[in-house]
């Protein structure tokens, strides 16, 4: 996550060059090769770029994510609440506590943008942090259904 947000506000989605992304690898205690293995970050012909939502792999599920980051939470929620607040929730309820971390996050990665003037990516971080309240309401009545599944 300390990468793919430092990566974010130099970069956003843009490509970058690999040389950089593997200098700030070193600095986080990662590596890029780990980050593609997560799922979060492309790197092809000597270019990486962090991945959208949308082209997160759809089949997904936090119980069985060994190397689950916030970055990687924050991206599907939004990429749920696409769905709608109940699909946000569902996942919500899945992931518990760490989804709390996933809210702080993406208020600051909203708070990038606006400074970096990134409108549109701007709007997803927004949403999902105003949509928030009730996520968390449905969320609560998910829970016992999705522990019982999970336990």
């Amino acid at each position: 996550t300390r990468w793919a947000v430092a990566w974010f506000e130099q970069s956003g989605f843009s490509e970058g060059e690999y040389g950089v992304a593997e200098t700030l690898s070193k600095a986080k205690n990662t590596s890029v090769g780990g980050l593609v293995e997560v799922g979060i970050l492309a790197s092809k012909g000597g270019k990486v770029r962090l991945l959208r939502p949308e082209a997160l792999d759809g089949e997904w599920d936090p119980a069985k994510d060994g190397r689950l980051s916030e970055w990687e939470v924050v991206h599907r929620l939004i990429r749920a609440l696409e769905g709608g607040e109940r699909a946000a929730a569902a996942l919500v309820a899945a992931l518990g506590p760490r989804a709390d971390a996933a809210r702080d996050l993406a208020y600051r990665l909203y708070t990038i943008c606006e400074r970096k003037k990134r409108a549109p990516e701007a709007l997803a971080y927004n949403a999902l942090v105003q949509s928030w309240p009730e996520i968390a309401r449905l969320a609560q009545e998910e829970r016992p259904l999705s522990q019982g599944r999970l336990g």
